[in-house]
């Protein structure tokens, strides 16, 4: 089973971004994390991060045929962005979107995710432990429909 993991804009910045919010640990540490979560899930997986939106597009459209599953944290662009949303639906690949702060409990234009259209869950609000669940949910998915 092959994931790809896309983060966003911004988060390449943990660790001095708002740490009040996003917490004190570094966007390395997210990455590693996430490797040893995919590890134990026996999970292969790619990590992806940029802070442009059509790298992000690209990166999306290039996964076709090529992974299982997709989590995605899109960061600022989970509010803006129809063209990730659009990709997300042209792939079809099934995917989790995952966030590290409640988006549901900030500022309201933080309230609507594009992403959330085409996930087939949104995790918010659990840090570091939201990749660890968007990995055993989207796995699971996956075995279930086999």
């Amino acid at each position: 089973m092959k994931f790809l993991v896309i983060n966003g804009p911004n988060l390449n910045l943990l660790g001095l971004r708002e740490p009040d919010i996003y917490g004190n640990q570094s966007f390395e540490a997210l990455e590693r994390f996430i490797r040893e979560s995919c590890e134990k899930e026996e999970v292969d997986c790619t990590l992806f991060q940029h802070n442009h939106e059509g790298a992000i597009v690209d990166e999306i459209q290039k996964a076709y045929g090529v992974y299982d599953g997709i989590i995605i944290n899109p960061a600022a662009y989970t509010h803006t962005s129809v063209a990730i949303l659009d990709a997300l639906k042209a792939v079809a690949i099934p995917t989790v979107e995952v966030h590290l702060s409640d988006i549901s409990a900030r500022e309201p234009f933080r309230n609507h995710s594009y992403v959330s259209l085409a996930a087939i869950q949104t995790i918010k609000g659990k840090g570091f432990e939201g990749y660890r669940e968007g990995i055993t949910v989207l796995k699971k998915y996956l075995l279930e429909r086999k």
